[in-house]
């Protein structure tokens, strides 16, 4: 068993929350920005934008162009890659991470640095921060961190470079002096086979002093269904396999669905569950407060941010707000300047700020996840919020879901979106799901205008309708498109007609 060294943790919590707490927000992220930028300089994306002479955030703004992936895959990485060396970050990159991408399932290459690693690792650290200040009596570190995530058999692209997922990578790259309290051990760590991996680890853990864990709200879902299967006799309840986990830290997805499930899975634990929003482009926020009270903006931590108005992202010219200048409630594409070598990089999630002072936010989509097909504009978080309410409504916990339009075949028809749900307990009989149903669709009328609009006024817009299938679906379809574990994730809207066509098809098949 490794040696607690929860009382220096507690120590150095002492002197984060204090500096958090003295913490200028503008000061902070202008500091950052100009870090940033004098290490850029000698990059050939810093030549090309004048790094040497921006002396400004507005003179940032004014040479350096909002972009997304694909502009600096055109412009910068795929003449080089895999060896990117001092192009928009000095050196050479030495991981990537590959990424789907949530909106359309193409594989990305996000550059990753060692001091973004390294910047990820401090973010995990304020994570830690605020769980032992809310636990003064914490021994966190008196057992083992278990962080779920994706293999850390990477793949060489070229000599010293390599690439996979995020969660492999962090894995991978754990400094020595941390690998005691760290699970899993690395023979688990490296399979990549996603399935043959959750096996042995819901064998290998069981027994094992675990006090966090970490992972995509889904595929801890599987694991513990694992675990259930491998002690069948010991039933559901965590605390009845991880007695002394004080933390269950999640991110990648939102929660709101899930709640119920983990609640009932935590009944007679003192653990706590606390959300993360780390992205593949760096980590940036934790929650440093309760359940759906917002997320911190980490600020002194090699990331600087920029806010786009979501109905400004595709002008020429939009609006490019800071922590200097946010608004409350207003729906923002959050935009990143990062260690990594990214400069206004259009990340593609939307986020709005529930305080200013200190920054939070909650992220409330993607900027491509808009369900609109009829003109009804829904976001990704009014679905989330209207499909976590009808669930608690009806008594129902859901595993996961999707929703899409499915379009009439002829003009006199008219569409409807085809929600497809996978809930914990099997099919629910007709008289719950009509209900479940009933409170979405009441939901989305209430928080929507549009949606109201087509709805009550029959433009275009039938009653949704629900398909909900058996639990293991939706890991069998990711399955079936090689998406198992690590940062993958089911779609939640998809708007791609053959990739939806692909799903129903799939559902509807006989078993």
């Amino acid at each position: 068993m490794p040696f607690d060294t929860t009382p220096f943790l507690i120590a150095y919590a002492r002197w984060r929350k204090l500096a958090l707490s003295q913490q200028d927000p503008a000061t902070t992220q202008q500091r950052a920005l100009h870090n940033l930028l004098k290490r850029g300089e000698r990059t050939k994306f810093g030549r090309d934008h004048g790094f040497e002479k921006i002396a400004s955030l507005s003179e940032f703004q004014s040479r350096v162009p909002l972009r997304t992936y694909e502009d600096y895959w055109r412009e910068y990485w795929s003449r080089p890659f895999p060896r990117i060396t001092n192009m928009t970050w000095a050196g050479t990159v030495p991981f990537f991470a590959e990424t789907s991408g949530t909106t359309t399932g193409r594989s990305k290459y996000i550059p990753v640095t060692r001091e973004m690693l390294f910047a990820n690792s401090w973010a995990a650290g304020d994570l830690l921060v605020h769980h032992v200040a809310n636990r003064p009596d914490s021994r966190i570190f008196g057992g083992l961190n278990f962080m779920l995530g994706g293999s850390t058999g990477l793949r060489e692209l070229a000599p010293g470079i390599v690439s996979g997922d995020l969660s492999g990578i962090e894995a991978h790259t754990i400094p020595w002096w941390l690998r005691p309290w760290h699970f899993p051990p690395p023979e688990l760590d490296e399979i990549t086979d996603w399935e043959a991996k959750i096996e042995a680890l819901a064998n290998a853990v069981i027994g094992q002093d675990i006090r966090v864990m970490s992972g995509v709200p889904s595929w801890l879902l599987v694991l513990f269904d694992r675990l259930e299967e491998a002690r069948p006799n010991v039933g559901h309840r965590l605390v009845d396999f991880f007695p002394n986990l004080e933390l269950l830290a999640h991110g990648g997805v939102n929660f709101g669905p899930y709640r119920r499930n983990f609640l009932n899975r935590l009944q007679g634990s003192h653990a706590e569950t606390r959300e993360v929003y780390a992205a593949s482009e760096g980590f940036i926020a934790v929650a440093d407060r309760g359940d759906d009270e917002g997320l911190r903006l980490i600020l002194d931590n090699d990331l600087f941010f920029e806010f786009v108005p979501l109905e400004e992202l595709d002008r020429p010219t939009p609006t490019r707000h800071w922590v200097g200048m946010a608004e409350l409630g207003v729906n923002y594409a959050i935009v990143l300047t990062t260690s990594a070598g990214l400069w206004a990089y259009i990340v593609g999630d939307t986020v709005e700020f529930v305080t200013l002072s200190p920054p939070r936010i909650r992220v409330t989509g993607r900027t491509g996840l808009m369900l609109s097909a009829f003109g009804e504009h829904l976001i990704g978080a009014e679905i989330e919020a209207a499909i976590s309410d009808a669930a608690e409504g009806a008594g129902l916990d859901v595993v996961d879901y999707t929703v899409g339009a499915t379009i009439a075949e002829q003009k006199s028809e008219q569409g409807q979106h085809l929600y497809i749900v996978e809930f914990a307990d099997g099919v629910p009989n007709t008289r719950l799901q009509d209900r479940f149903l009933a409170a979405l669709d009441h939901q989305l009328r209430e928080v929507n205008a549009d949606y109201r609009s087509h709805r009550i006024d029959r433009h275009g817009l039938r009653a949704p309708r629900l398909i909900a299938v058996v639990p293991g679906t939706f890991y069998c379809w990711m399955r079936r498109r090689g998406k198992l574990g690590g940062q993958n994730k089911v779609l939640r809207v998809i708007n791609d007609q053959e990739l939806f066509l692909d799903l129903q098809r799939f559902v509807m098949k006989p078993s």
